[in-house]
């Protein structure tokens, strides 16, 4: 059976071969001279595609940076499990620390271990850009240069126009505040948005092409998979998604070719994701990464689809209705494209699953909506050029599609906006601010009262594990298997005696947070009874006392002499990084 494609359709010409799937057929030889001539039109063009990617690329510069050199804390924790094994010690937080799986992204580490053995991170600075800061930022810009290229390999498949798609995509991207936050935060969404878009694009034209299950095609996918699920654990989500495509692409007398494909494609996933997990399984002992431990993800339940109101009341209803409305109209609508379309959808449905399954997110700003941003804004530029290669003949109509889809995204422009701008006057605890109050103002801490030694009980294990001269003790368990393991079993008495009695912390950092408050750290006695404040201070994550150990106070008129200084100078000088939140603090991250 020959099915022409439409005039906004790539002009693909497809075939139904006996074995199932989809191909392209070559043209007959009585159309040779008109499918020639408009597979030239089809070339893309070279400058079109730059332009397409430019674009974006420098609005998404531009908008990143209205958040200045701010990293996330939690960033910087696998910025010292780098430092850690580009040094040959192996994964630990800190030197002299037991080995804990603290990271939860070792794709997107291994990156930055790459980049300091290159002189790259962790090194100095770039043109007086500090490299924890430079390194992570432009590595983000990067992977969205390669996302973009891979909406751009999909979009071929779909219309005769990539390079609109493609910047319908970017700016799209570009211009919403929770992605551009998140990818350029340090952390690794770039990296994830990378491998989920590039799995649409390998399954979008595979399926338009009849190469689906083509050994190359499955492969790819299978490894693409395994590199999400090594960025994030949520990144196993879309494991489903080549299986799901293979058997809605799949026709009569072409179950056998399916089902070798896909487990082919598993296999391909299996084997680098099955050798971390065997090598994690040496090293800590543990199948699951120490912070999946820490966080005790529950198994989803109704109140999990909340979540999806979360999205509405961030973009408001007109967005979302006219975003579904158009997608759902392409599918419907998108013949002869509609199974090239599915291969974009079902990973776009992946990554909307994982953000209701997971966690609300204490960062703000829909830490985990990411890859959920970037699929759905390519599915949406695919759809609205579906409908415009079907609505060709009637121009009213294409204009009315534009126009509709138009305000439904203008629509949620003003919150956005805000967003922004919320975010920037008061972004989430930065790897700053963990490097000054947890970091060096204890060092100085330690100094003045003569504690060479000593361990530090916090919540915030970034910025001070890159430059705390005492052994970091995490609050919240993400680095510390023992407390990780309390915090998953609610054992919030026996936290409280592993503290206070045999971990025995020489500094704390007391404060307002969920970690210090909610299993009664703070109205434990041994607290006033073991614990002297040193001085008090508020950042934008609360206010913090700050108690050294009794008897780790060999000298009282010392201690009084830190009281004064830390409210005369060293608080003064940390208020610095707290009012300057969006600014750097040093050229590097050291003790």
């Amino acid at each position: 059976m020959r099915v022409r494609g439409d005039a906004g359709g790539g002009g693909a010409d497809f075939t139904t071969p006996p074995s199932g799937g989809v191909m392209v057929g070559p043209p007959h030889t009585a159309d040779t001279g008109r499918y020639q001539r408009r597979d030239q039109h089809l070339v893309p063009n070279r400058l079109q595609t730059a332009a397409a990617v430019l674009l974006p690329t420098t609005l998404l510069i531009w908008h990143a940076t209205l958040y200045g050199a701010w990293i996330v804390d939690d960033a910087a924790i696998t910025f010292a499990y780098a430092r850690s094994i580009a040094a040959g010690a192996g994964p630990v937080v800190q030197l002299g620390a037991d080995p804990v799986e603290g990271y939860s992204n070792p794709a997107w580490m291994a990156l930055h271990v790459l980049g300091s053995w290159l002189g790259l991170f962790d090194r100095g600075t770039w043109f007086g850009v500090p490299d924890y800061v430079a390194f992570p930022k432009a590595l983000a810009i990067a992977l969205f240069v390669v996302t973009l290229l891979g909406c751009h390999r999909a979009a071929r498949a779909i219309t005769a126009r990539p390079a609109l798609v493609t910047a319908a995509t970017g700016v799209l991207l570009a211009a919403n505040p929770s992605f551009v936050i998140w990818v350029v935060s340090g952390l690794e969404n770039s990296l994830l948005v990378a491998a989920a878009v590039w799995l649409a694009a390998l399954m979008t034209p595979a399926v338009a092409e009849g190469r689906l299950y083509e050994p190359r095609t499955a492969v790819w996918c299978g490894l693409l998979v395994a590199l999400a699920a090594l960025t994030r654990p949520d990144g196993l989500v879309y494991i489903a998604a080549y299986p799901v495509v293979a058997v809605l692409a799949v026709n009569r007398g072409g179950v056998a070719r399916m089902v070798a494909s896909i487990a082919l494609s598993t296999a391909a996933f299996a084997v680098p994701f099955g050798a971390y997990l065997a090598w994690r399984v040496a090293v800590f002992g543990a199948w699951l990464p120490n912070t999946a431990v820490a966080k005790g993800q529950a198994l989803p339940t109704a109140e999990n689809l909340e979540r999806f109101d979360e999205l509405n009341r961030n973009l408001g209803w007109p967005y979302v209705v006219v975003v579904l409305t158009t997608i759902v109209a392409g599918l419907v609508f998108g013949a002869p494209h509609r199974r090239a379309l599915l291969a974009t959808a079902v990973p776009f449905l992946g990554a909307v699953t994982a953000f209701v399954v997971l966690q609300a997110d204490w960062m703000g700003q829909y830490r985990f909506a990411t890859p959920l941003w970037a699929l759905g804004a390519l599915l949406l530029s695919l759809s609205v050029a579906r409908l415009l290669a079907v609505l060709a003949p009637r121009r009213l109509a294409m204009i009315a599609v534009v126009v509709v889809v138009a305000a439904g995204v203008a629509s949620s422009l003003p919150e956005m906006r805000d967003d922004a701008q919320d975010f920037s006057a008061e972004p989430t605890f930065g790897v700053c601010m963990a490097a000054e109050y947890s970091g060096h103002l204890v060092n100085e801490y330690a100094t003045a009262l003569g504690v060479s030694g000593g361990t530090v009980f916090t919540p915030d294990l970034g910025g001070s594990s890159m430059t705390s001269r005492l052994q970091l003790v995490d609050m919240a368990g993400l680095v510390d298997a023992t407390i990780a393991k309390f915090w998953a079993e609610k054992d919030y008495a026996g936290l409280r005696d592993h503290i206070y009695d045999r971990i025995r912390p020489t500094f704390i950092k007391a404060d307002e947070t969920y970690y210090f408050q909610e299993p009664g750290l703070h109205e434990d006695p041994r607290l006033a009874r073991d614990y002297i404040a040193i001085a008090s201070h508020t950042t934008v994550d609360g206010t913090f006392t700050d108690y050294v150990r009794l008897d780790a106070v060999a000298d009282q008129e010392k201690l009084a002499q830190l009281r004064t200084q830390a409210e005369t100078t060293l608080l003064p000088a940390a208020e610095r990084v707290n009012a300057e939140p969006l600014a750097t603090c040093g050229d590097r991250l050291v003790p």
